[in-house]
């Protein structure tokens, strides 16, 4: 088995990348997909997540597997995962550290979660650059849209700009992505038929088709 391995990557704190990484794991896994987490980031916050999923559901979901690691052996524990899964998340740490490297370098995609601003645009860009510099392809997901946000063309063409495809589906600014993480599930689990988990869902179709192994 030749797992597509997703890092989800944003040097810019607060831009939703933990939570959008929990989201499209449990999403993956509810397709069918056996899915592996990689939690690269020191606030260990996916981690934390996953423990209390498995204390109130018990297996935390059938064929979904986090795994908390850092320093050297990240690049041997992605590679051992994904020899046994369909799918690997990482949720890289939110500095140009070695970790982050390695988990941009060793990706089939990179998603970049952006918030729909100026400052959070200019602040993508060293994500961007890292990707580029190793090659590997970039998805650029807009998240935490608020449902009148004034997104300029000017704004995406700068992303696009920077050699970065922009994904078709966007992620709406919703409270139900956090208080379901506070449940240890996802909006998939809580609000099956909500338009949060549409999204979601929409977006990890996405990124599976673009992801090339």
């Amino acid at each position: 088995m030749s797992a597509k391995i997703i890092t989800v990557a944003q040097q810019k704190g607060g831009a939703g990348k933990t939570t959008l990484a929990a989201h499209l794991a449990v999403t993956f896994t509810a397709a069918k997909q056996k899915v592996a987490v990689v939690d690269i980031d020191p606030q260990q916050s996916l981690t934390m997540w996953y423990k209390l999923r498995e204390d109130r559901l018990g297996d935390a979901g059938a064929g979904l597997l986090v795994s908390q690691i850092k320093g050297w052996r990240v690049r041997n524990e992605v590679e051992r995962l994904a020899a046994s899964h369909d799918v690997v998340v990482i949720d890289s740490p939110p500095h140009a550290e070695t970790e982050a490297k390695i988990a941009v370098r060793g990706a089939n995609l990179v998603v970049v979660p952006v918030q729909p601003s100026p400052m959070d645009v200019w602040a993508t860009r060293p994500t961007l650059e890292l990707a580029a510099t190793e090659k590997v392809p970039v998805l650029v997901v807009l998240n935490r849209v608020p449902p009148r946000a004034n997104l300029t063309e000017e704004m995406l063409s700068e992303v696009q700009g920077f050699g970065a495809s922009i994904a078709d589906t966007r992620i709406g600014n919703r409270v139900v992505f956090a208080s379901a993480l506070s449940e240890g599930r996802a909006v998939g689990e809580v609000q099956p038929s909500g338009k949060a988990a549409r999204e979601i869902a929409a977006l990890a179709k996405e990124i599976l088709s673009r992801a090339k192994t």
